[in-house]
């Protein structure tokens, strides 16, 4: 049990109350970091003020932080290129076609078969959640406008299908990092246990059932339903008084007069930016490699040991890059206007970076109060072992929903569940599992998650009405997931 106790809870609860109930998110998370830093400096108004600047100052000593934060602001640049230089129009184009020749076989499953697309899209990029959610919003935003599917849907798609694959498919910084943990608590053969584990790791499995199961048979719920009768019936993309993480000069930005829209340039520089992706991860991670038995063997290990910070930023640089000759080589644009756009694109994004950076201000706090520790603490005492499934998949979801993080949800919980399964005799595998699904599930839930903040943004939709459109679905799938936990604990337990 932490020194703070009780008041660990206040300042995730409060930021997430107020961003909820005011839609103000900044604000709210600004008032729910400086009362985390007042509760650190007993209540003293002015050493808590002073902390609480000082936090957000030492976000940046974190090379992580820092190399995501730029990630989140050169997308903007990159989001601007490829539509000055008729890549978005290029892609528009060779979209309609396919679905004009869907339209002549199957007449109105052109908005089913696109939602299918983007589905199939974020969960073959499970390599990294960012990557992910960024390339679905990307890619889909302008064919979903054009069929007139809510930009919340999008969001919804995006967010549902990168965490839930990448959990499920642990080749990457995610499955490395659990494995780390597992060996920390004397598991002799992670990679066996994690791959054992994922065969109950059933949020993710459900939560993307579900997205296929909304999207085929075109039954939404909750707020969602809501968003798609005003698209169908207004033909609005966002809600009134909507304020899109991504503003329309980023949007919407004119391609160039007189240049042939050609969707190689779109393509082009993500596909560079994806394939970087795994180069950087192998990069960043090759020199931590021990023991190898092949070239092969020793990438793959690279890629799980690699940066996903450091892979996201060089991926987004050389797509930049790339997209610079390409179109300097085509005659579409000068260094000069190259420069525009990218300072353009950067500011247009600074307040997703800035909303980034309080992101990981709150997460700062929440570890210096004991948050996680706290929340996990309180029920260690009357856990049985058929209820520890359930609990700790709800005790990973309340910390990852309160701090906006699955990484950190992944090693607090880690040390406590494996420990708790062996002392109580539970299913390990089953334990491991209730872990990283419960981390997945609150940081799905979470508005301020870093994938869920990306999700909003590559979509454009605005972050408060992503969270609350999502939520219901996500809660569906929660208590489901709970109530397999239950039955299987008390058949295994």
């Amino acid at each position: 049990m932490n020194d703070y106790g009780i008041l660990s809870i206040l300042p995730p609860v409060l930021a997430i109350i107020l961003a909820l109930k005011t839609r103000q998110v900044y604000i709210s998370l600004v008032f729910g970091i400086w009362l985390g830093w007042l509760i650190i400096s007993d209540w003293n108004f002015l050493d808590g003020t002073i902390a609480t600047i000082d936090g957000f100052v030492d976000v940046f000593k974190i090379p992580g932080n820092t190399k995501t934060i730029m990630f989140s602001a050169l997308v903007g640049a990159l989001l601007l290129f490829i539509q000055y230089s008729g890549g978005v129009q290029g892609f528009i184009l060779r979209i309609d076609k396919l679905l004009h020749s869907v339209e002549k076989k199957q007449n109105g499953k052109s908005r089913v078969v696109v939602q299918i697309m983007a589905l199939a899209t974020g969960m073959l990029l499970f390599i990294e959640t960012s990557i992910s959610s960024l390339t679905v919003g990307t890619l889909f935003r302008p064919v979903f406008d054009k069929l007139k599917i809510p930009r919340e849907k999008l969001a919804y798609i995006a967010d549902s299908s990168s965490a839930p694959s990448s959990i499920l498919i642990p080749f990457n910084a995610w499955g490395a990092f659990i494995m780390g943990l597992l060996i920390t608590q004397g598991i002799e053969s992670p990679l066996t246990t994690l791959l054992s584990a994922l065969v109950y790791n059933y949020y993710p499995m459900i939560a993307i059932l579900l997205v296929f199961i909304v999207i085929v048979s075109k039954k939404d719920f909750g707020p969602m339903a809501k968003a798609e009768k005003r698209t169908r019936e207004t033909g609005k993309l966002l809600n009134d008084g909507a304020r899109p993480l991504v503003s329309d000069e980023v949007t919407s930005y004119e391609m160039k007069e007189g240049v042939k829209p050609r969707a190689i340039n779109m393509i082009v520089p993500l596909v560079v930016m994806i394939v970087m992706m795994f180069i950087s991860l192998a990069y960043t991670g090759w020199n931590q490699v021990e023991d190898a038995s092949s070239f092969m063997n020793h990438l793959g290990k690279a890629m799980g040991l690699g940066s996903g910070s450091s892979a996201v930023l060089y991926s987004v640089t050389t797509a930049i890059l790339v997209a610079m000759l390409l179109y300097r080589v085509q005659g579409i644009m000068r260094l000069r206007k190259m420069i525009e756009l990218i300072l353009k694109g950067i500011s247009e994004l600074m307040p997703l970076a800035l909303l980034m950076m309080l992101a990981f201000s709150i997460s700062h706090v929440c570890n210096n109060l004991g948050t996680g520790e706290y929340v996990a603490g309180i029920t260690e005492g009357w856990l049985s072992p058929a209820l520890l499934p359930a609990v700790i998949f709800i005790l990973s979801s309340i910390i990852a929903f309160s701090t906006g993080t699955s990484w950190g949800t992944f090693a607090i919980m880690i040390s406590i569940a494996v420990p708790m399964a062996e002392l109580h005799g539970a299913n390990l595998f089953l334990v491991i599992a209730a872990t990283m699904g419960g981390g997945v599930f609150g940081d799905h839930c979470s508005p301020i998650s870093d994938t869920t903040i990306i999700s909003s943004m590559a979509s454009a939709s605005d972050h408060i009405d992503h969270v609350r459109t999502q939520l219901p679905y996500a809660l569906v799938t929660g208590a489901v997931t709970v109530i397999i936990y239950l039955i299987l604990g008390f058949v295994t337990g």
